[in-house]
Parts: structure tokens; sequence; C-alpha cells
């Protein structure tokens, strides 16, 4: 009996499109909470948190992938940090909604096209066809190269 490949993702809503992360690296979910600014950090850093005494780093996707943030009225804003570990470095992502854990076979997991939202083919580690679009599924560790994670781990 052969085994399939299989991938448990957490999966969150950033602007109008859907993403996966491999729930290996997340190590939680949090609620949105205030951010305090680091001067002169690189655009895409919105800030640290302190997370029961942790400095953690949250980055902005949205800016990160030039993606306009989904447009919601405070009542129903279900946004929140993604704490991903990259690495052995905690570090959160800023996103608009929690969705769900889901479990995906390896066979549905195509190749991404070569620019998707504007965000670049690098960041993807393929694409999942669902009932209602797409599913993108992110290669967290391919989202900073070697000389901006260690820029963002100095932060703390």
């Amino acid at each position: 009996m052969a085994t399939e490949e299989q991938y448990q993702l957490v999966t969150f809503q950033l602007g109008e499109e859907l993403y996966g992360v491999d729930i290996m690296d997340v190590k939680e979910i949090v609620r949105l909470q205030n951010v305090r600014v680091i001067p002169n950090a690189p655009y895409y850093v919105e800030g640290i948190i302190n997370l029961r005494g942790e400095i953690i780093p949250i980055i902005d996707l949205h800016k990160r992938f030039r993606i306009e943030a989904l447009a919601s009225d405070e009542s129903d804003f279900e946004g929140g940090f993604i704490i991903l570990n990259i690495e052995g470095n905690k570090m959160g992502i800023i996103i608009d909604k929690v969705a769900r854990v889901v479990t995906v076979k390896g066979e549905d997991v195509k190749e991404p096209p070569q620019m998707i939202s504007g965000i670049g083919s690098e960041y993807i580690e393929g694409v999942i066809r669902e009932e209602t679009g797409y599913l993108i599924m992110l290669n967290i560790r391919k989202l900073f190269n070697a000389k901006e994670l260690q820029k963002i781990i100095e932060m703390k």
C-alpha cells in the first residue's frame, strides 16, 4: 500500500485570496493587539509585540505582497496574528481572517503560475483548486532571504 503525501495547512484570508501555511510551522494564532513601531525597520515590518514576555516581530504580508487589506467593518473583524516558527525564530504575520485547518493531498497541489495577485511565485509552494477558488500554499522559508531574516531577528 503506497502512502500518499498529505499536508495539514492553517488557512487564512489576506485581501481577497485564501492562503495556507504548514501547520508544523505555526506556533499559535493570537488576536490582534497593539504593535509597537520600530524606527528604521524594513517597510513590511509592522513592529513588535510582547507575547507573554517574549518579543515577537510582526510582518505585514499586505505590504510584503502589495495586497489591499480585506475591507470589513470593525464588528465582524476577525483578524489577528499567526505566530510562525521560522528556523527557530518566532515572528508573527498579520492576517485578515483565520479560515480553518485543512488536509490537502499532495496530488492536489499544483505548480504555481508565475504571478498570482502580485505575489512572486518564489513565495508559493503550490496552488490547490477549491470549489470557491484557489488556496495558495505559502513557503514561509522563502518569504525572507537570509539577510532580511537576520535584520528581523535583530529587532527583538
